[in-house]
């Protein structure tokens, strides 16, 4: 039945716009021109310069025959060409691809060809592996796609073109588009992320415009940014579309700093040089500067920000940091929730807490960021909330705008990713009396020893308090009498000494004696690009060595 506030009041261009990050971009080149943009080695743009430099790249694709839902894909590390691709492909209503630039050339292939990618713009330092990924292709499709290189100023190795354009000169060749299209619908996918195929392939996760304006506002709104941030690349922005923050940035006119590789020394370098304020990396990457020789951060008068996710942070790296004086916000999401999606919100009194304390407290994945619409914990077989006793375990669920459309060309995963009206994460978590949520484990990570559960994320939290431990992960090791018994696997600090014996009877003076360790493994701990440790690897070695034996 329609009322009077349905007569006469429709939608119209005065009065409605689709929600698109495309939007921060226009606005900032109109009111922050002839502010920093871009810093990349000798390379500066302007907010101005870059605009023009994303139009030129919108105009090319679409000569190239790129329009809405052609797929663009992308190899490339944190470099300005990432930064456009971000703002040119959405800015035609195209879908961003951004390739893991560690994958082997059978997995890029396969996710190429699964998302159907129409155009390739590839960094000449990963030409080996992109080549033979495009031979791949063809044999697979019958063509490969056009591909475009990028030459970057800041490579100094010899790789070679693949491609039929050069990125510089294709820009040059085009004028700019006047005014950028944006999406014809907000529900219009921006992008297509891969998961990282653990178990089978990997499963494509299907973004659109509205979610990615939405969380990109909530990061500044989640880390009260103020205007012309100066943010440092450490996360690689082929990760969850760099949690959204590509456009962040660019909502609040801030400055992006560009870094090809994440090492300590260039990252504190980038930090003193430019001011820089604002980072996120996972846990590994912020002990890398815990870590590092004092003499390198020396000049660094600023505050410094960090936003740390990818992995439940050790209580030791929340501490280091705080001793470091940079101010680190912990937050939790997956790429199905477009990166960060929760927050551990600082309360006033906290600041009166212990140092231990102030460290539980922020080290929990603490309550929905402020545009979703819900996140909670729910016993999955009953789909009810579990008490808030911070013991009733349950799974984290999500629900509302800042959640996938869903996975690409897979009803049956995306069906279940979404029975019962939520997305089910796979985190197995409490919820504490205040309502924040704590990770107790991967559901596949819960070592059951005796019918008792162990977590490994508290296991790992005992072995990094010991001043050797440099990482670490726990996995399950199939045992005759227990069913399964905690084995660690540990990479020791350069210089340091330890011994297996030393590091489980630091665990015995932690930890109930069944949760202990049975066996120290002092070896490499595999990693993503990401920093994100890959325990599916673990287990396949812990699983092969109880075979042998």
């Amino acid at each position: 039945m329609s009322s009077i506030y349905d007569e006469h009041l429709p939608a119209n261009a005065a009065n409605f716009a689709a929600l698109s990050p495309v939007s921060f971009v226009e606005r900032s080149a109109e009111v922050f021109g002839d502010l920093p943009a871009v810093i990349h080695g000798a390379r500066r743009y302007t907010w101005a310069q870059l605009r023009e430099r994303i139009a030129r790249l919108a105009a090319a694709l679409k000569a190239l025959g790129v329009g809405r839902h052609h797929t663009v894909s992308v190899m490339l590390p944190n470099t300005p060409e990432m930064v456009e691709a971000h703002y040119a492909v959405p800015a035609i209503n195209a879908v961003l691809n951004t390739l893991n630039t560690r994958l082997d050339a059978p997995l890029l292939a396969w996710q190429m060809n699964h998302c159907e990618c129409a155009v390739l713009i590839t960094d000449s330092e990963f030409s080996p592996v992109i080549g033979e990924a495009l031979r791949l292709l063809k044999a697979e499709r019958g063509r490969t796609p056009v591909v475009i290189d990028v030459c970057d100023s800041e490579y100094s190795g010899a790789g070679e073109r693949v491609g039929t354009h050069e990125y510089e000169a294709l820009l040059a060749a085009h004028a700019p588009m006047a005014k950028f299209e944006g999406p014809a619908s907000e529900w219009d996918a921006i992008a297509v992320s891969y998961t990282s195929g653990t178990t089978g392939d990997p499963k494509g996760v299907v973004t659109h415009h509205r979610g990615a304006y939405l969380n990109a506002v909530c990061n500044a709104a989640t880390w009260t940014m103020p205007h012309f941030p100066k943010y440092l690349w450490t996360l690689p922005m082929f990760h969850c579309n760099g949690w959204c923050f590509p456009w962040t940035v660019a909502m609040l006119g801030g400055t992006h700093v560009c870094l090809r590789k994440v090492e300590a020394r260039a990252m504190l370098g980038a930090m003193r040089e430019h001011g820089v304020d604002h980072y996120c990396a996972a846990p590994i990457v912020h002990s890398l500067l815990i870590n590092a020789p004092a003499e390198w951060r020396e000049g660094i008068t600023q505050k410094v920000r960090g936003m740390v996710a990818g992995a439940a942070p050790p209580a030791a790296m929340i501490e280091g940091m705080a001793q470091l004086g940079f101010d680190i916000t912990h937050v939790y999401g997956l790429t199905e929730v477009y990166g960060p999606a929760s927050v551990a919100v600082k309360r006033d009194g906290w600041s009166q807490e212990s140092l231990s304390e102030q460290t539980r407290l922020n080290g929990r994945q603490g309550v929905r960021y402020v545009l979703q619409e819900s996140m909670t914990v729910l016993d999955p077989e009953t789909m009810r909330e579990v008490p808030a006793d911070g013991q009733s375990m349950g799974e984290i669920m999500f629900r509302g705008n800042i959640v996938m459309k869903g996975y690409l060309k897979n009803p049956a995963a995306t069906a279940k990713a979404f029975e019962g009206g939520w997305f089910h994460t796979g985190d197995l978590a409490v919820m504490e009396a205040d309502r924040y949520v704590k990770i107790k484990d991967r559901s596949k990570d819960v070592i059951i020893s005796g019918g008792e559960n162990i977590s490994s994320i508290e296991v790992e939290d005992a072995l990094y308090r010991h001043a050797a431990v440099l990482a670490c992960a726990v996995v399950a090791r199939p045992d005759a009498k227990w069913g399964e018994t905690p084995l660690a696997f540990v990479e020791i600090k350069p210089d340091a000494k330890v011994t297996a014996a030393e590091l489980i009877a630091h665990c015995k003076s932690l930890l109930a004696a069944y949760k202990v360790p049975r066996e120290i493994r002092f070896e490499e701990i595999p990693k993503t690009s990401t920093g994100k440790i890959q325990k599916f690897q673990l287990r396949e070695r812990a699983k092969s060595a109880s075979a042998i034996e």
